[in-house]
């Protein structure tokens, strides 16, 4: 286990965080195709600095997590979902995804949350154990959601309270 540095992104992040993406694609957990050039900037509109937080190591970013409102509605207002989950190969295996789990429910919390949401794939089973193990159950199943690769792959929405 190492002990990374987790903080908000910053602009200059940006290309690091898109050659991430681009190494750790896999149909394990992407439903976009493989990123092929000339590839689109990390950061968007929609995709922005502040909902990411960064995982480094020794300077290195070792992965990072998206949290965000999952709409722009006041009614739902108390729940923040994680829209994307990534570690570099160089740290799988030492805790960094778990690390920025925690992170990111601390950071709900903090921005006024109850509750933590996120959409995994069916077949994804290590990503479903560490959600699991980290207190997200499965609130809901949409069977067969994505064709990937040929085969029909559930779309698995999971949940977790942040109160204690």
């Amino acid at each position: 286990m190492v002990n990374p540095i987790i903080r908000t992104a910053t602009e200059a992040d940006g290309t690091a965080l898109a050659e991430l993406d681009r190494r750790t694609w896999s149909p394990l957990h992407a439903v976009q195709p493989r990123p092929e050039p000339p590839y689109e900037p990390f950061f968007t509109e929609r995709n922005r600095p502040e909902q990411i937080l960064v995982a480094e190591v020794g300077g290195r970013l070792a992965g990072y997590i998206r949290l965000v409102a999952p709409t722009p509605l006041a009614c739902n207002a108390h729940v923040r979902q994680i829209q994307g989950l990534a570690v570099d190969d160089d740290f799988r295996g030492h805790g960094i995804a778990r690390a920025l789990l925690r992170a990111a429910a601390e950071e709900a919390r903090r921005q006024g949350a109850v509750r933590l949401t996120l959409r995994v794939l069916g077949h994804n089973a290590p990503a479903r154990s560490l959600y699991a193990s980290e207190g997200f159950v499965v609130e809901g199943v949409l069977p067969g959601e994505f064709l990937l690769e040929g085969a029909y792959v559930d779309d698995v929405m999971m949940g977790r309270s942040l109160t204690p």
